[in-house]
């Protein structure tokens, strides 16, 4: 008698005996040690998934444009700037190069990896956060919100207007 499961044909021997337990599940001896499956025991057989059962469509989102990308970037610095600015006394002498760093690292964002909508990713801001600490910059988690809070209110809506005026 050969049995199917999860990791293929399960053939029946007495080395492969399958453990009963009383609620009538067998335990699946002859998968590797780290894919232990319970199975119920049923009369029935599984029939094969239809051939014209579709695949869901992968949806594949723009590349990114190195023109929004910079015209975003430049937006992004003097609203930062403008935000970060009402509590300059917590940058001191930094403010510049926290600035310098929020920018930096959204600009690569942008260029390699936003493609429109959906696309934003918490990385960027992370990665933000920790080259402020690391560079032992004050004020490093507030830029790092405050830079992801304008990318989530602005960076969707902005390209969406980029793309609406693009010619087609």
């Amino acid at each position: 008698m050969a049995l199917h499961g999860f990791c293929g044909p399960l053939i029946s021997s007495p080395s492969l005996t399958p453990a009963r337990t009383p609620t009538s599940t067998m335990v699946i001896h002859s998968c590797p040690p780290t894919v232990w499956v319970n199975a119920k025991i049923r009369n029935t057989t599984t029939k094969p998934l239809s051939a014209t059962a579709s695949t869901p469509q992968k949806y594949m989102y723009p590349d990114p444009i190195p023109e929004f990308a910079e015209s975003e970037t430049h937006k992004f610095r003097a609203e930062l700037s403008r935000k970060l600015l009402k509590d300059k006394a917590t940058f001191g002498d930094d403010f510049n190069s926290v600035i310098d760093v929020c920018t930096q690292i959204f600009s690569e964002f942008l260029l390699k990896e936003y493609g429109g909508p959906g696309t934003l990713l918490v990385d960027p801001f992370t990665d933000m956060l920790v080259a402020l600490k690391e560079k032992e910059l004050p004020g490093a988690p507030l830029a790092a919100r405050a830079s992801l809070l304008w990318a989530q209110n602005y960076l969707d809506q902005d390209w969406d207007v980029w793309n609406s005026n693009s010619p087609k």
